[in-house]
C-alpha cells in the first residue's frame, strides 16, 4: 500500500514540475510577444493557459484521490494540501501571463517597451516561479525562503519600471495610453511574482507544517 501510495506522491510532484514548466513558458511566450509584437506566440501563451488549466484539474484529482483513498498523515497531508494550494497560484500565474497575451494581441508596443525594464522583470519572475516549484520537489525550504525574499528584487523592479513610465509619459505625452497599458503589464509580472511567493510559502508549510503568509 505505501508503494503505491509513494508512486503517486512521485507523479505528483512530477505533475506539479510539468504545470510550473507550463507557466514558465505561458510567461516566456507572452513577454516575448510584447517584446516582438509577435501576434501569433500571444496566441501560442494563450494555448499554454487552456493547457494550463487541463493540468490543475488532473492534478486537483490525483490529490482528491491522495486524500480519500490513502488517508494521509502528518508530513503526507501537509504535502498534498500545499499541492491543492500551489496549483491555485500557479494557474493564476498563467492566467497573468494570457492577460498580457490579450494586450499584445490588442496594441503593438515593441517600440515604447524596449528600454521601460520589462524584460528584466519578467526574467526575474519567471525565476520565482521556476524555483518554488523546485523547492517543493526537493523539499527545499532554504530556496523556497530565498523565493520570498526575492520578491523584493521583483517590487522594486515594478517601481522601475512604473518611474520610466512617468519619464517615458514627461518626455512624449502622445504615448501616454501606451504607457498605460505598459504599467498594466509590469503589475500583471508583480502578481506573478506574489502567486510565486505564495507557493514558497506553502512549501515552508509542507515541511514544517508552519505557514506564515507574508
Amino acid at each position: 500500500m505505501r508503494n503505491k501510495f509513494d508512486e503517486q506522491l512521485d507523479k505528483l510532484n512530477n505533475d506539479l514540475v510539468e504545470m510550473g514548466a507550463l507557466c514558465e513558458s505561458a510567461i516566456a511566450c507572452a513577454v516575448k510577444a510584447l517584446l516582438t509584437n509577435d501576434k501569433e506566440l500571444a496566441k501560442e501563451a494563450m494555448r499554454i493557459e487552456d493547457e494550463t488549466d487541463h493540468k490543475e484539474t488532473e492534478i486537483e484529482t490525483l490529490c482528491l484521490r491522495l486524500l480519500l483513498q490513502q488517508q494521509p498523515v502528518a508530513r503526507d497531508l501537509r504535502v498534498i494540501s500545499a499541492a491543492l494550494k500551489m496549483i491555485t497560484d500557479m494557474e493564476r500565474i498563467a492566467d497573468q501571463a494570457e492577460d498580457i497575451a490579450e494586450i499584445v494581441l490588442t496594441i503593438d508596443l515593441s517600440e515604447t517597451i524596449e528600454y521601460l525594464h520589462v524584460s528584466e522583470m519578467a526574467q526575474a519572475a519567471i525565476k520565482m516561479v521556476t524555483d518554488s516549484v523546485e523547492s517543493f520537489v526537493a523539499k527545499d525550504l532554504e530556496l523556497a525562503r530565498s523565493v520570498m525574499a526575492y520578491d523584493d528584487i521583483v517590487d522594486g523592479l515594478f517601481i522601475k519600471v512604473r518611474d520610466a513610465i512617468v519619464e517615458l509619459i514627461s518626455k512624449d505625452p502622445r504615448r501616454g495610453l501606451a504607457a498605460v497599458d505598459i504599467l498594466m503589464i509590469a503589475k500583471y509580472l508583480e502578481r506573478i511574482g506574489d502567486h510565486a511567493t505564495n507557493i514558497a510559502e506553502w512549501v515552508e508549510f509542507s515541511i514544517t507544517g508552519v505557514h506564515v503568509s507574508s
